[in-house]
């Protein structure tokens, strides 16, 4: 068995040499402008002298406004159910002394929008559409269950109302 004085400096000069035979010669020392390919260096591709290409457009929304077809949401304000109120005063389906909140929505699908308001006479339902900034009312009444909500309306629309 060796003696353990013999050991140490041979661990410590294999320590050594092992550390320095992958180091290479350090960048500072090599000439301005050029460069030395380290041990571990992997071939790279050659540049390129094609500009860079701007990142591709984000995918298309389903809709404009964002939301889902297939289910209905609540609309988080856009539109808000004052909007909807307003819409209903200026066609006379409420009256302008109008002042509750809605007791369901705006719920939306795609574009379009349903509403549920109390009124003296019983709950009125709204459908609408959001195209733009701009709110069209579809039919507002007791029942919107009507030949262009059937066929014009996301499912998630005709579903919340009950028009499946």
């Amino acid at each position: 068995m060796r003696s353990p004085t013999r050991i140490l400096p041979i661990v410590t000069v294999a320590t050594i040499a092992l550390g320095v035979a992958g180091c290479g010669t350090p960048p500072e020392l090599n000439p301005p402008g050029s460069t030395v390919p380290s041990p571990s260096a992997t071939a790279s591709a050659p540049p390129s002298t094609l500009p860079p290409q701007p990142p591709p457009p984000p995918p298309p929304s389903p809709t404009a406004t964002g939301f889902s077809e297939s289910y209905a949401v609540a609309c988080g304000g856009r539109p808000s159910g004052a909007q909807i109120i307003t819409l209903l005063k200026r066609r006379g389906l409420l009256p302008s002394s109008y002042r509750s909140q809605p007791t369901t929505g705006p719920m939306c699908s795609g574009d379009w929008q349903w509403t549920v308001l109390d009124t003296s006479n019983g709950p009125i339902q709204a459908v609408s559409e959001l195209s733009g900034n701009t709110l069209r009312l579809i039919t507002a009444g007791t029942d919107v269950c009507t030949v262009e909500v059937r066929a014009g309306a996301p499912a998630g629309i005709r579903t919340a109302i009950g028009c499946v």
